[in-house]
């Protein structure tokens, strides 16, 4: 396992909180990213998919990752078709990150499947993994915790924060995220 034992580690000391060939891992991804992807035009989705395959991401051949996205650790995240990261979204996978079919990540959006446990004297990392459903959209800005999963056909507003789990087809807003209303698809609740 590539998390380390906070009590030995002593991240608040300033030591890591994973293990050296994580951190040679995410080190050899970020310069990778920024001389060969992060530049790089809109259209080629192909060569960004590529890169990411490289590093261990499985990407279905039509998902959409934008040049200024930011991942984390590649082999800790899963798209599906038509599945989009979009400008400036934040995947800090420290734990997987799943986004399934035609599910969109707006601009600025932050995925963080990582987090501190607030309680431990030694501040342990913990991981969980995000699920984010088919057609889900996690809008501009928004978000979504650690161990979260958003149901399919879900929408987790602009700058809304998500801490628990969001029902299939509902809108989300605020902070903390509170359903608004059953979304609808063509003025019809969207079916699940």
């Amino acid at each position: 396992m590539s998390l380390l034992d906070a009590k030995i580690s002593a991240p608040l000391e300033g030591g890591p909180s994973f293990s050296l060939k994580n951190r040679l891992a995410r080190l050899a991804w970020g310069v990778v990213w920024a001389t060969l992807a992060s530049w790089t035009p809109v259209a080629l989705r192909p060569w960004r998919r590529a890169l990411l395959r490289a590093f261990g991401a499985r990407i279905a051949p039509t998902a959409d990752i934008y040049p200024s996205a930011r991942i984390w650790l590649p082999s800790n995240l899963e798209m599906g078709d038509y599945a989009t990261l979009g400008p400036e979204a934040n995947c800090y996978c420290m734990g997987p990150i799943k986004i399934d079919a035609y599910a969109l990540v707006s601009q600025g959006a932050h995925l963080c499947a990582g987090t501190h446990n607030v309680d431990d004297p030694s501040f342990q990392l913990v991981t969980r993994p995000i699920h984010i459903g088919a057609g889900a959209w996690i809008a501009a800005e928004a978000f979504v915790g650690p161990g979260v999963s958003v149901g399919p056909g879900a929408v987790l507003g602009a700058r809304a924060v998500a801490f628990r789990n969001l029902d299939a087809d509902m809108v989300y807003v605020g902070n903390p995220a509170k359903p608004l209303r059953p979304r609808r698809v063509g003025g019809a609740p969207a079916a699940g």
